[in-house]
């Protein structure tokens, strides 16, 4: 598995705009608009289950940088998704999936490829250097 940082500085839009629904039905604390979520009880059937490659966002509602990086992964999702899946989950919501991943910092982006975690990003960074990180991954 490939770790990596990025940085977490900078400002974000401190309105976390309406709340979307994911593939659970369900909303979560912070939401990004299109980016589905997933929850401990949905994480198996929605990432370890996936046919496709899938990003999770491990984030939380009182992050900046996590708000930085909402509309990359938007758009990102609607851009990649015949490759490559978005989820998001909250980490405050969801502690049983963050502690299994040991994911202490917000945002995570873990990338699971066949029910695996294959790359690890963490911190806020534009789209176009997240592309380059997971192209040799989608």
């Amino acid at each position: 598995m490939t770790i990596a940082t990025g940085s977490t500085h900078g400002t974000g839009s401190t309105h976390a705009g309406p709340h979307a629904t994911g593939s659970t039905g369900t909303t979560a604390g912070h939401p990004h608009p299109g980016v589905p979520v997933t929850t401990d009880a949905t994480f198996a059937a929605d990432v370890l289950a996936a046919d496709l490659p899938v990003l999770v966002d491990f984030t939380a509602s009182w992050c900046p940088p996590c708000r930085m990086i909402a509309p990359v992964l938007a758009e990102i999702a609607v851009e990649e998704a015949e490759r490559l899946r978005i989820v998001q989950l909250d980490v405050d919501a969801n502690p049983a999936t963050q502690a299994k991943y040991g994911v202490l910092s917000m945002p995570t982006l873990m990338l699971f490829r066949a029910g695996e975690p294959v790359k690890v990003l963490v911190g806020a960074r534009p789209k176009r250097r997240l592309l380059q990180e997971l192209a040799d991954e989608i």
